[in-house]
């Protein structure tokens, strides 16, 4: 074939009488070839390349023959006559000439053909010259070329391999990284095993592809003799370069594998800090060997997935931690509450770059309260770390307490506020505060700060109830605006209240009104059963993955095997005011009457007047009294009377007059059940009658 480097030739008329001396000083012969009468021309330093002495050629191109084996012959025929037939001034080509030694050696030969004034070739004239260190220079180069592009692709390996676990945060996304067959493919192996250090063994928790495990290695000792535990117990890589050394060097091992047609292996021990955290071995069935390069490249491959491993592992302590954080912080049961149905949900967030603290200070809590009622709490502190749960922590516990000891709503806010200003942090939080009498369906619902509850009616339609709010705990203390306003709704039966944060219905970029008509669909369109709708609501939470904790409280007022309220009167009597006891006297009688408890007006009158009595006479502020018929399984007709006064009531003998102490021990035998409700800053005494239901 002609030469890419071939070029035309420009020799005088005369040659090869006076040669290029450039040609001779480059160790490159001349020939002149007539083609006419065939005689084929060579000086000096043409008959030292193809190796013949003067005497030992006639001048005829068939006696190179005994240098030029027949092949090469009939390639370079082929070659000059397609040359002199296609037009061409020039030819070129690499050849091998066999020596005197009977060795084989490159030689490159370049032609210049002259032509008539017709064009019919006449003679060819051009040089020869040695061509063996120039190929063998080709050659290494050529070599070194496939060096560097194979240590590219080990290099190569290492970066993709590396930017595929820089996005794995647990042990299992390492693990699927360096499994699935993209991983496998990036690390150029057939197969891989991968196992974790725990105390002195080795347990593996990767090998792939399917059908590649051997039996009896899913836990091994590190003094087993399985490379795995030697490249662990010696802190040092394992190269293994042809399966006559596996089957020498791990005999128990390597009937197992023989199926996969292994050829080589590397066993890498992944090192941090000088401790084996685990062992990584690659098995290759289209490598022989591994140069220098390649050893470097993997031993910076295991360096790389160590690093991964631990940052995993960090992540899922850290996750654990705060997991566990968290769960101590929550309520670790919700009570059963008489009259309803409850359910709750919690969803870590995703934030980015937590290493593992996916925590916050989003809580639920729900508080049994006396009469029937029930506390529903749903808050956030502000922050996404295990101090913003441990806040958490400490502000469910105290709005807990001040809800049992019977204040009402806005008083629990503001003492809870008042308590995280004085805490020793600088964070707030949101909160909103439902107070329920299940008998009722009357709600009473404080916010501070948060976003509002919704309602859901049994046929499926569900809405946002405005509720007026105060600041978030913390700061309206710190600004002294404690103040919260109160709003009552009804919660009728079969009617959901709905409590969330903020994660279950922001969005990045999304306004807050469309999340929540967003989140009303959802519930509109959800299950009936509010433990149901609760799973619906946290898995759409999941899917979406937001930054953001997610908690959810449903509570649903149950229409049936509940206490009822029937009728309800109250009446406030003031210390001194002769007249408004008078009057409720005169409103017990007539209720009990209207009601179907005639038989029973005398013992109800005179318990209650013995508690409004003891009211007046025992505290410092006036007496509420609240008559009211509770239903269900039955009838019952129930006496309260609330005062100012935190002192609780005691039975006593009676005084020496005979009079005084009776008043406890008259409604102790009167009434089927009495008792006495903390409410905040006072109390309530109350007792029932069992009143037979009227024919």
């Amino acid at each position: 074939m002609v030469d890419r480097g071939a070029s035309a030739l420009s020799l005088p008329d005369d040659w090869p009488a006076h040669p290029d001396p450039i040609l001779a000083l480059n160790r490159m012969g001349s020939f002149d070839w007539d083609l006419d009468n065939g005689l084929f021309h060579m000086d000096a330093q043409a008959h030292e390349v193809f190796d013949l002495r003067p005497d030992e050629y006639d001048g005829y191109p068939t006696t190179l023959g005994i240098r030029i084996p027949q092949a090469e012959g009939h390639r370079l025929d082929a070659l000059v006559s397609k040359a002199m037939k296609d037009g061409s001034e020039n030819y070129g080509a690499y050849f091998r000439i066999r020596r005197r030694d009977g060795t084989l050696r490159w030689t490159h030969t370049q032609g210049y053909i002259r032509r008539d004034e017709t064009g019919r070739p006449r003679r060819i004239i051009g040089i020869v010259r040695d061509a063996t260190q120039e190929l063998r220079d080709s050659e290494v180069r050529r070599e070194q070329a496939a060096l560097d592009a194979a240590l590219r692709e080990q290099t190569n390996v290492v970066q993709l391999t590396t930017a595929a676990l820089a996005h794995a945060r647990t042990v299992q996304d390492v693990i699927d990284v360096l499994k699935d067959t993209h991983g496998l493919t990036h690390l150029g192996a057939t197969s891989l095993v991968f196992g974790l250090v725990e105390a002195d063994r080795i347990r593996l928790v990767a090998e792939g592809p399917a059908g590649s495990f051997v039996p009896g290695t899913d836990v091994t000792r590190i003094d087993e003799p399985y490379p795995m535990s030697e490249a662990v117990r010696t802190l040092s890589p394992r190269f293994i370069e042809s399966p006559e050394e596996f089957a020498d060097r791990y005999p128990i091992l390597w009937p197992h594998i023989t199926d996969l047609n292994i050829t080589s292996a590397a066993y890498l021990p992944l090192i941090v800090e000088a401790r084996p955290i685990g062992a990584m071995g690659l098995l290759y069935s289209d490598r022989h060997g591994f140069s220098p390069e390649d050893r470097n490249v993997l031993v910076a491959l295991g360096s790389s997935i160590a690093q991964s491993l631990m940052r995993a592992m960090l992540y899922e302590q850290d996750m654990d931690l705060a997991t566990g954080l968290q769960q101590a912080m929550l309520p670790r049961t919700i009570p059963s509450v008489p009259g309803a149905d409850i359910a709750v949900r919690y969803r870590a967030g995703n934030a980015a770059g937590s290493l593992g603290r996916d925590i916050g200070g989003d809580w639920y809590d729900v508080i049994p309260l006396p009469g029937g009622r029930v506390g529903a709490v749903i808050g956030d502190v502000q922050g996404h770390d295990t101090h913003a749960a441990a806040v958490m922590g400490q502000l469910r516990i105290v709005l807990r307490a001040y809800a049992a000891e019977g204040h009402n709503p806005a008083t629990v806010m503001a003492r809870a506020s008042v308590f995280l200003h004085e805490l020793d942090t600088d964070r707030f939080a949101t909160c909103l505060y439902a107070e329920a009498d299940l008998s009722t369906g009357v709600v009473q619902v404080v916010r501070a700060g948060h976003i509002d509850p919704l309602v859901r009616r049994p046929d499926g339609g569900c809405r946002r109830v405005s509720v007026e709010g105060g600041l978030p705990l913390g700061l309206s203390a710190e600004f002294g605006r404690l103040e919260y306003p109160v709003a009552t709704l009804e919660l009728d039966p079969g009617h959901t209240l709905l409590l969330c944060t903020d994660g279950l219905v922001e969005r990045p970029g999304a306004d807050l009104d469309d999340g929540m008509q967003i989140l009303t669909s959802l519930i509109a369109t959800g299950p009936d059963d509010v433990r149901a709708l609760a799973d619906r609501l946290i898995d759409v939470a999941e899917v979406r993955a937001g930054d953001d904790d997610v908690a959810l409280l449903l509570l649903r007022r149950r229409g049936l095997d509940v206490p009822r309220s029937g009728a309800r009167l109250l009446q406030h009597v003031a210390p001194g005011d002769s007249k408004a006891l008078t009057e409720a006297r005169h409103m017990i009688r007539a209720a009990v009457g209207a009601w179907g408890a005639g038989q029973l007006s005398d013992e109800i009158e005179l318990a209650a007047d013995e508690l409004i009595t003891n009211a007046l006479m025992h505290t410092e502020g006036s007496a509420i009294v609240t008559l009211r018929v509770l239903t269900g399984s039955d009838r019952r007709l129930r006496v309260e009377v609330e005062d100012s006064s935190s002192a609780l009531p005691r039975r006593r003998d009676a005084g020496e007059s005979g009079v005084s102490g009776r008043g406890l021990l008259l409604v102790d035998l009167l009434a089927d059940v009495w008792g006495v409700d903390a409410r905040g800053g006072g109390k309530c005494v109350w007792c029932e009658f069992v009143v037979p239901e009227r024919t």
